[in-house]
């Protein structure tokens, strides 16, 4: 077996073919976008490298046949609360079921971390925002992936914990049907908010982008950024991100509570985007562009999904999020707009988050873990994710 650092055109093809070859055999399995995977490793398309660097390497066999690749990243950005030391990351992880040719792998992304001072390193991740290719899959194999979701086999699980790797933290998905009635004291709470002055929730419009851009950014710095488990965000970058998903909003699925016209909460939603990109295999041409706008005039996309959930700290744990869900459900529910509803990723770490998703009687429906290895357990013996403290 022979490692091969990924420099060259051919190579770069060989590493995006290589995860559909592992993930073949599964029919719910949706390729990513070619284009999206390379952005990750182009210096003028990802952020993150003013912060870090990235490599990516495939493996060979002996008769030069690709059976497997990762890709390694420092990020100085990527701080996790609680850890003190120097962790890098491993991603774009897939190998044959063999467990020394994964070794062969990890112990390469291993050493070039170490050659950056890393003290550790957590994975599979993405040298870049969560949203995306974070997690190893250990439960839901029987649902196509959401937009952004990795997939993998089944076998992943003893190659990550067989070389050492130990649970970090586990991430929940949740999902229901989108016409299931909310529990009772969803009206209830509505009720009590509706009634009292200068409470409002309103989804977005498509026209006033950058208030909306503005009123993300309050509440997501209030509600995530102070507990050290993201960075803050400008308008400018909201602004940038609402106009790049624009032609797949839905402004039906975007919602803010306002009280005296503070934004206090949002709810951000999406079509769920691989019901458009599992019939193109990983390529987003014209061709390709067209067919998904003609598929969502004709509203074939029955699946909307969570990006973002946050409520500002004063406002938590007096019923908003109840208030904020209801109000959206008396738009979006019975019309046979959509039929299921996945929620994006809560970790273990933060109960709150998931005891919402339970409030609303969704069922989990998979479960990933960020793994997490020390180089040296002596120095840093290995501590799990800390639980996210509220009110602070």
């Amino acid at each position: 077996m022979q490692v091969l650092e990924v420099n060259n055109g051919a190579l770069v093809r060989e590493f995006l073919k290589v995860n559909a070859e592992m993930n073949k055999d599964n029919v719910n399995y949706i390729r990513s976008l070619d284009n999206e995977v390379n952005d990750v490793f182009d210096k003028a398309k990802n952020k993150s490298f003013k912060y870090g660097e990235a490599k990516r390497w495939i493996l060979q066999d002996d008769k030069g046949k690709t059976i497997g690749r990762i890709a390694a990243f420092t990020n100085e950005k990527y701080v996790n609360k609680g850890t003190e030391f120097k962790t890098g990351g491993v991603g774009f992880f897939d190998s044959v079921n063999d467990q020394a040719a994964a070794n062969l792998l990890f112990d390469t992304a291993k050493a070039w971390l170490q050659s950056k001072g890393m003290e550790a390193m957590d994975g599979p991740i993405n040298f870049g925002d969560r949203d995306k290719w974070w997690g190893l899959m250990v439960e839901g194999f029987e649902r196509e992936p959401i937009y952004g979701m990795s997939f993998n086999p089944s076998y992943y699980e003893k190659l990550f914990e067989t070389y050492g790797f130990q649970n970090y933290y586990n991430q929940y998905y949740y999902a229901m049907k989108v016409d299931d009635p909310l529990p009772s004291r969803f009206p209830e709470r509505h009720a009590k908010f509706a009634s009292k002055p200068g409470y409002s929730a309103k989804h977005i419009s498509i026209k006033d982008l950058e208030k909306h851009a503005a009123d993300f950014a309050h509440v997501y710095n209030s509600a995530w950024a102070q507990h050290g488990e993201a960075k803050e965000i400008t308008k400018e970058q909201v602004i940038k991100l609402f106009n790049k998903m624009k032609p797949i909003m839905d402004e039906r699925l975007i919602w803010f509570t306002y009280y005296k016209e503070e934004p206090i909460a949002m709810w951000i939603n999406i079509p769920d985007l691989n019901q458009y990109f599992k019939h193109f295999n990983g390529k987003l041409g014209l061709l390709q562009k067209l067919k998904l706008l003609w598929m969502k005039k004709t509203g074939q996309c029955k699946v909307f999904t969570g990006v973002a959930f946050g409520i500002v700290p004063k406002f938590q744990a007096l019923g908003i999020d109840s208030y904020m869900i209801y109000e959206g459900g008396l738009l979006i529910q019975n019309k046979g707009w959509y039929d299921t509803y996945e929620m994006g990723w809560a970790g273990d770490w933060n109960p709150k988050m998931l005891n919402i998703y339970k409030s609303l009687g969704a069922s989990q429906s998979r479960r990933m873990v960020t793994y997490r290895i020390n180089f040296d357990e002596s120095k840093n013996p290995f501590e799990r994710h800390p639980v996210m403290e509220y009110g602070a």
